[in-house]
């Protein structure tokens, strides 16, 4: 019989009243192994109710005992990534290595934030007047939320929550219904870890949980990771309540080859960048742009019987490589991709539609896909597949190349892979894109940085993580204060000068 998965509120794990499901399956079988409740807006208020009465006793803690906690939470990470990593994989569908990595990168954020005592650290001016001074102190927020997306149901999670807690706030967390048991997991470690009740929260659903935290007024910050369509929504709402929101949306990266690469090197990285966990990253390379025929008949040469040799298999494998998609409605857009970037013309040259993975015929396998002679105008270099398919641009020139990236809507990552460091300087500093790599193909930043793209893949002011994270999550004050010394001035009607 499927489990029933539900809610984490008040630090246990409860039902809630909303009556409606949505079936959990494990993506390399096609089984159903669960069914999640969604939330209803009473749930959502429950939850936001909860973490508010939590609120006043956890901001007063001191930063200190705040991140000792984060510092348990940590060792119990480190401890348990493999069942977290298992759990991820039986409902996501990525490889285990794959799920222990991103487990990883979502611990350096936790041990980012247990440095809380010095990054909620003010500035003073002493004697800014005749014994004035003034000084800046950063507060937390009140009761924030994070919406996350199916691809990564623990790291993104924890590029928001831990700077967040870190800083004082409370926190509501609601996770994709697609893959929700991570959520419960990372809930009852942070309890475990010495965390109070209340503090993190979680709430399964769809829109109408998401609608409930965004219409809720005691809701004051929302954090987002999917769509650009939904984050572009999701800001909209957020700011008409006057809520502070971050909202990252899709993406549609670029790597640059030059004819100077290593060809090793760069065939290497976009294997891994295109083809890891199937391609559902905001961050995976989905455009080659080789420069000049030579390079692009060298690299697709170079490129197609690694994409054809791709072990493709269940997460449970050791040996594979790539694991299955997501959901079935999801291999089907793929598919529908590929489909259609035949259509418009650009050369199938490996061709995933028709993979079947012997032993898994029910589950929701893809195999590689590459095209070649891809143009600007066609549907699978405008949109973004999440999924396996790679396609290569050809371009005469470095400048075609990056102006190709600068005209797309989406700028969350890119790379250029070259020798030449005047080629490598210009593309840092000119190209219309949040996060570069220079012979590193998916440039995600360490957890002491900050995390997004520009254009239409990031709305709001503040990226995730690193200072921008704290600085998102606290309110800047600033005081300016003065002590009685038994000299009078008598009063002043004029605008206050420091002369």
């Amino acid at each position: 019989m499927p489990k029933q998965i539900a809610h984490y509120i008040g630090g246990r794990r409860v039902v809630g009243e909303g009556t409606r499901t949505s079936p959990v399956f494990n993506p390399a079988t096609g089984e159903q192994t669960g069914s999640v409740r969604l939330a209803s807006k009473n749930d959502v208020d429950r939850a936001v109710t909860t973490a508010s009465a939590a609120f006043a006793d956890w901001s007063a803690k001191t930063p200190l005992r705040r991140s000792r906690i984060l510092n348990r939470f940590l060792r119990i990470l480190e401890e348990r990534t493999q069942e977290l990593a298992a759990v991820i994989s039986s409902e996501h569908g990525k490889v285990q290595s794959d799920a222990a990595g991103e487990i990883q990168r979502g611990m350096e954020v936790v041990e980012f934030s247990t440095g809380a005592p010095q990054l909620l650290k003010g500035e003073i001016t002493e004697n800014v007047g005749s014994r004035v001074d003034s000084y800046s102190l950063r507060q937390p927020l009140g009761v924030v939320a994070g919406i996350t997306p199916f691809n990564f149901p623990a790291m993104v999670p924890m590029w928001m929550f831990p700077v967040a807690l870190a800083c004082g706030n409370c926190f509501v967390l609601k996770p994709s219904e697609r893959d929700p048991s991570a959520s419960l997991l990372i809930a009852e470690w942070l309890k475990e870890a010495g965390l109070p009740d209340g503090v993190f929260n979680v709430v399964q659903g769809d829109k109408e949980a998401v609608d409930g935290l965004l219409e809720h007024p005691d809701v004051a910050a929302i954090s987002f990771v999917g769509s650009t369509p939904i984050a572009k929504y999701i800001y909209e709402s957020a700011a008409s309540t006057g809520k502070r929101c971050q909202a990252l949306g899709g993406a549609k990266n670029h790597m640059i080859i030059m004819p100077d690469a290593d060809m090793d090197q760069a065939v290497d990285a976009l294997m891994g960048a295109a083809y890891g966990s199937a391609g559902e990253r905001c961050m995976a390379i989905s455009v080659a742009v080789p420069v000049g025929e030579q390079t692009a008949n060298e690299l697709v040469t170079r490129l197609t019987p690694r994409i054809r040799g791709l072990k493709i298999g269940p997460g449970t494998d050791p040996e594979a490589e790539m694991g299955p998609l997501v959901t079935d409605q999801h291999l089907a857009k793929v598919r529908k991709y590929i489909d259609i970037g035949v259509k418009e013309g650009a050369e199938l040259v490996v061709d995933g539609r028709d993979f079947r993975m012997q032993g898994f015929e029910r589950g929701y396998f893809v195999g590689g896909t590459l095209f070649d002679h891809v143009s600007p105008d066609m549907t699978i270099y405008k949109e973004e597949i999440f999924g396996p398919v790679l396609s290569v641009v050809r371009t005469k020139d470095y400048s075609e190349a990056a102006s190709l990236i600068n005209k797309h809507e989406f700028g969350n990552g890119t790379a250029i892979f070259t020798r030449d460091g005047d080629a490598a300087r210009e593309f840092a500093h000119q190209i219309k894109v949040g996060m570069v790599g220079i012979n590193v193909p998916i440039p995600v930043p360490m957890a002491f940085h900050s995390f997004g793209g520009w254009k239409a893949s990031l709305f709001g002011d503040h990226h995730m993580h690193g200072p921008e994270g704290v600085r998102f999550y606290t309110r800047l004050k600033t005081i300016t204060s003065r002590w009685p010394t038994g000299i009078r001035a008598g009063a002043d009607f004029v605008m206050p000068t420091m002369t």
